[in-house]
């Protein structure tokens, strides 16, 4: 069997989410993600590279994995964030090779966004 080019990599992230409209407006606004709906019960998304999903009808946990996006324009991000609906958890701060922020999604996924500007 040849190697697919996807071992030991992240493929997919998945979401337990209470209302997949809502979430979908808020990452399509802040982040510019497209969509595929397959059911009212799951909605796949797309950031241009990774694709994930959310599932309709689990509860949404808090912690775990923290997921974190790049961004050229950190604060023009945060802005972005918050214009969503989304709450910073932690503004903009430094950190060895950069500097990032973390935000609570709408249905309290903490996430971050680092730039190394």
């Amino acid at each position: 069997m040849a190697p697919s080019g996807k071992d030991k990599r992240i493929d997919y992230i998945e979401f337990n989410v209470s209302d997949i409209g809502r979430m979908r407006a808020f990452y399509g606004a802040a982040f510019g993600w497209t969509f595929k709906d397959y059911g009212p019960e799951y909605c796949e998304f797309s950031d241009g590279n990774l694709t994930g999903g959310f599932a309709a009808g689990g509860d949404a946990r808090t912690g775990g994995p923290l997921v974190i996006l790049f961004a050229d324009d950190l604060a023009g991000a945060q802005k972005r964030v918050e214009t969503a609906g989304g709450k910073i958890v932690k503004p903009i701060f430094d950190f060895p090779g950069g500097r990032r922020f973390h935000f609570a999604d709408p249905d309290g996924y903490e996430l971050a966004v680092w730039s190394d500007q």
